[in-house]
């Protein structure tokens, strides 16, 4: 390697170890401490500190300065530097504590500045000053503003009858220094009381835009899904109707029973029209426990939808299909929750296109048992005399009817039986502790 080439690779790992150290130094960013329970507690510790701070304080000045025997001193400094640790849970009272010792020290001194306490810092002594400053710290932080300048006002007015109606012989005042600091404190408590307030405010706010912004994002795919279902679905369908109203005019002197097949495809058209005009209006919908209409107009609800009482025209539907099917319902019949009826009504639907789709040639059989405390339904089919189509199902049929029932607290279960047919049975239980009953879920079953 020349001479220059050493020079390059020197000059450019000095460039690179450079900007590795401007990167890493050379930066202002805010790296915080990760929350932490020590940390949490730390300003707690702190007050304890000052707490037995200020005794020891009190306790010495009292002692060595006012000269102030034990009995008296001890209740006082305990009293000024005890409302410390008060005011970390009852502020009020910690306040009260506070002033009461204070008033006391100064009434105890006060006898004492006739003789060795000439001199002495009253009515606030140094240590009276520091508990009660932080008490009133305390007080602005936690409590609203009236009160903590009421707290305020009253210090003011006890250190102004001690000082300026009452007063003394010889001391060093300290009075308004005192009410100056206890101006400070309680003004900085409330600008920091009302930061964290706006804090919050402003997290809160946050949230609900962010609900509010999702709920729209949701109301905005609703509405994109609702105007493909209304494009796909709803023209072929309405194309499906208009072609079975004109099919009997193509054909000269069409049977009875070929017109009797396109009134019944016809019709089903419409009656799948109308249930998707639901779908649609959940779909559409901003509030979708409001009412809605036959036409699809309005909010939708989440369940009434079909009954027990459309079973039998279920049923003639799907004997106009081709499927030869047969009808039981046994037991007492009882008022059932709407989500029980709806449900029941939507299994025998899936279950009677299964065997449409799966087992041509089969015949079906319904039975719908009415048992004291809920409905069992099953629908049974026989062996298939023909092979299926293939069928371009997405393969959630038994899963749609799986969830229904088990959302009442229900059961289902479906299996070939051993003649070569399939049966699917379920049981809803319509007692009212099994959940929401009538809150059905609304939608659309594919094929198994």
């Amino acid at each position: 390697m020349t001479e220059s080439g050493v020079v390059r690779v020197v000059v450019g790992r000095l460039r690179r170890i450079w900007g590795v150290l401007r990167e890493d130094l050379g930066t202002v960013r805010t790296d915080p401490l990760p929350p932490s329970v020590w940390l949490r507690w730390l300003p707690h510790g702190m007050l304890c500190l000052a707490a037995f701070g200020t005794f020891l304080g009190g306790m010495t000045q009292l002692h060595d300065h006012a000269f102030i025997v034990a009995g008296y001193g001890v209740p006082i400094a305990l009293g000024q530097s005890g409302a410390v640790l008060v005011a970390m849970r009852r502020p009020v009272a910690a306040w009260w504590i506070s002033l009461a010792a204070t008033v006391l020290g100064a009434v105890v001194v006060h006898h004492q500045m006739y003789g060795p306490a000439a001199g002495f810092q009253w009515p606030w002594t140094v240590s009276g000053i520091a508990s009660h400053l932080l008490v009133l710290l305390l007080v602005a932080l936690r409590v609203p503003t009236r009160v903590a300048v009421e707290a305020l006002a009253l210090t003011a007015l006890v250190t102004y009858v001690l000082q300026g109606l009452w007063g003394g012989p010889d001391y060093e005042s300290t009075g308004m220094v005192a009410v100056i600091l206890f101006a400070t404190a309680v003004l900085l408590g409330t600008a920091l009381r009302g930061r964290r307030e706006a804090r919050a405010e402003l997290r809160q706010q946050t949230t609900l835009t962010a609900e509010e912004r999702a709920r729209r994002t949701l109301l905005e795919e609703r509405s994109r899904i609702a105007r493909e279902l209304h494009d796909v679905v709803a023209h072929h369908m309405s194309v499906i109707s208009i072609q079975a109203q004109v099919a009997p005019h193509l054909v000269d002197n069409p049977s009875d029973e070929l017109r009797e097949n396109l009134a019944g495809i016809r019709q089903n058209a419409l009656d799948a029209l109308t249930e998707l005009r639901r779908v649609l209006g959940v779909l559409r919908s901003e509030h979708p426990d409001s009412p809605v209409h036959e036409d699809g107009s309005g909010a939708a609800p989440h369940a009434p939808q079909p009954t027990l009482d459309r079973i039998e025209a279920l049923v003639e539907n799907t004997r106009a299909a081709g499927l030869t099917v047969t009808t039981e319902v046994t037991g007492e019949r009882r008022p059932l929750p709407p989500g029980v009826e709806l449900s029941a009504y939507r299994i025998v639907q899936e279950a009677l296109s299964n065997v449409l789709r799966h087992a041509p040639g089969a015949t079906a059989h319904v039975v719908l048992t009415h048992e004291p405390h809920g409905l069992r339904v099953e629908v049974t089919n026989t062996r298939p005399t023909g092979e299926a189509p293939p069928s371009a199902g997405a393969g959630h049929g038994l899963l749609g009817m799986r969830e229904r029932a088990a959302m009442l607290g229900g059961s289902l279960t479906a299996r070939p039986r051993s003649d070569g047919g399939y049966r699917v049975a379920a049981h809803l239980p319509a007692d009212s502790r099994t959940g929401t009953a009538d809150q059905a879920p609304q939608r659309k079953d594919d094929t198994p």
